[in-house]
């Protein structure tokens, strides 16, 4: 077996993520936001080297260009999406660019459970990663708080008399909490007798699936997020009218709560590279984009922004696409797929435990899956650039079948080999992706004025290569009240799982011909768009059987070990 020549990277560690961040000497945040044109009274420090930046004091300069990263069906041995977007920001600086990094902030439900830290990894990180990955500038307790809040507003106007005749059973708003907590999917509240309220079946969803960060994720200013807030449906009359969170003269408040939350946090790469880091929903269960407040206010402030959407291309950045470049009038001027030797050889079916195993055979068999990807950014109206990901355990022979088959299939490819070297590891990568900026504009992939139906029909068609889409006989219903209501023509934001083009997990690579299953459809009237949960992915994730929240500790000094 032929073996990589290079310095090694990704598994041979001489420290953590954490250690590698906490060694690391960061820039006051003062004269990050300096370096970046952002005017001293315009930024608010939260400590020595994060703050809020006032959205009302951005500049209104000519945007700089936006490079999108996403990357293929993520595997459990995991691919490092954003550490090769925050290494390839750096590597574009070094370069003598002007670059900012636009990314999301991460759930507590991922670093507590299953995936411990989300701010890049090794050279290649968003700093300070303890404070990013924990608490942070506090936006997630925010948006929890506006949810709960207009949660508690529906029950005490139920309770209070119920003038706008609610149905106690049709109430859809849920209470969220941003914790995998799997006992709190389904709940009854309203116990213990008339002083306590009505009682109700409801349940929880995962702060990150609240439409309230839908909401804060879309907003394009203040006005627009209390409009925003002021439309999110919470329920329905007895006689099916839906009821508005404006009906509750509640959207006053939320925006209240969200005063602080709406600007956009400034913090930096270990690089020295400005970067925001704002909003966080999920993209197998919400939109998957950090906030376009964010991704505006950095294109006014670099020339290249380079922002994320969660999963691949069927997931993140369809919706980025479809949603919040359809509301935010963004044009995408480069995309990055990011894969790993490994990924592709998970999605021939090769077990995790023999990834680092040399396999031309299953790259070959495997390499449909990352086709499949590049196919579907290709209809948006962009040239990808596939980034591969190093990995200490690539060979070769298996990089030099890489290589073949990009120049075959007709695709620039690069390798980066950010975790050890942070931007220095790809300076290869950053100039194929200039050279690959799309000389056009980009642009969704259906119309919501054809209505849900044809929506849906085109995702399944065009980029899950599903035969047909079959809906329960509660989606039909949903359908029948999205139609009444004028909600139809809402753009969809499909609830999917991320690990298949299917909605079955277990269908890896580039399944075809098979059938979508839509069991409900969910109108978010304030984020506006309509969410369609298929197969049997939940708004409320449980911790796996050895959670990540085991290994995070703190020791004597004050200093948060163990996340990741």
């Amino acid at each position: 077996m032929s073996t990589s020549t290079s310095s090694p990277s990704q598994h041979s560690r001489p420290q953590s993520d954490v250690e590698i961040a906490q060694a690391h000497e960061l820039v006051p945040i003062t004269k990050v936001a300096a370096a970046a044109g952002i005017a001293e009274d315009a930024i608010a420090p939260y400590g020595k080297f994060m703050a809020k930046v006032d959205i009302a004091q951005v500049p209104t300069s000519t945007p700089g260009k936006l490079i999108l990263v996403t990357g293929v069906s993520p595997t459990p041995a995991g691919e490092g999406k954003s550490t090769v977007l925050i290494g390839l920001t750096d590597a574009l600086r070094r370069l003598g660019h002007n670059a900012m990094v636009a990314l999301r902030e991460p759930s507590l439900g991922p670093v507590m459970g299953i995936k411990g830290g989300a701010a890049g990894g090794g050279y290649a990180q968003v700093v300070p990663m303890e404070d990013i990955n924990l608490h942070f500038t506090g936006d997630f307790h925010a948006i929890t708080s506006a949810n709960n809040t207009l949660a508690a507003l529906v029950d005490n106007h139920i309770h209070q008399g119920n003038q706008l005749g609610i149905d106690p059973r049709r109430v859809t708003w849920q209470r969220c909490l941003d914790v995998n907590d799997r006992s709190l999917r389904k709940v009854v509240t309203g116990l213990g007798g008339t002083p306590n309220g009505v009682p109700a079946e409801t349940g929880f969803t995962i702060t990150a699936a609240s439409e309230i960060m839908a909401v804060l994720g879309l907003a394009t200013d203040r006005d627009d997020l209390k409009r925003r807030l002021g439309a999110i449906t919470v329920g329905f009359t007895f006689d099916g009218t839906p009821v508005t969170a404006n009906q509750l003269h509640a959207e006053g408040a939320l925006a209240a709560l969200l005063k602080d939350a709406i600007n956009p946090n400034l913090v930096q790469t270990l690089g020295g590279t400005p970067a925001f880091i704002h909003g966080g929903p999920f993209a197998n269960i919400a939109h998957g984009c950090n906030t376009l407040i964010a991704t505006r206010t950095a294109q006014r402030y670099a020339d290249f922004v380079l922002t994320e959407a969660g999963f691949g291309s069927d997931l993140g950045a369809e919706k980025f696409f479809d949603i919040k470049a359809r509301y935010g009038e963004l044009d995408v001027a480069g995309t990055v797929v990011v894969a790993t030797i490994r990924s592709i050889k998970h999605n021939a079916g090769v077990p995790k435990q023999k990834l680092g195993v040399e396999d031309l055979e299953a790259l070959r068999n495997g390499i449909v899956n990352l086709e499949r990807h590049v196919e579907n950014l290709r209809k948006f109206g962009v040239s990808p650039v596939v980034a591969v990901n190093r990995f200490s355990t690539d060979t070769d022979a298996e990089r030099e079948y890489l290589r073949s088959w990009a120049e075959d299939f007709g695709v620039a490819l690069a390798e980066a080999d950010v975790w050890a070297h942070g931007g220095a590891g790809a300076e290869e990568l950053a100039t194929l992706v200039l050279q690959n900026l799309n000389k056009g504009k980009s642009a969704p992939l259906y119309d919501p004025r054809d209505g849900i139906e044809n929506a849906i029909a085109t995702l399944a068609r065009e980029l899950y290569r599903a035969e047909e889409v079959q809906y329960s006989v509660a989606a039909q219903r949903d359908l029948s009240m999205l139609k009444a209501n004028g909600f139809d023509t809402l753009p969809v934001c499909v609830s999917k799982t991320q690990y298949s083009f299917a909605d079955d997990p277990r269908l890896l690579g580039a399944p075809v011909g098979h059938t979508l299953h839509v069991r409900k459809l969910i109108p978010r009237t304030g984020a506006g768009f309509v969410v369609a949960l298929t197969g049997d992915v939940m708004t409320m994730p449980g911790l796996p059987k050895e959670p990540a929240a085991n290994r995070i500790d703190i020791d004597e000094t004050g200093n948060v070990t163990g996340l990741f």
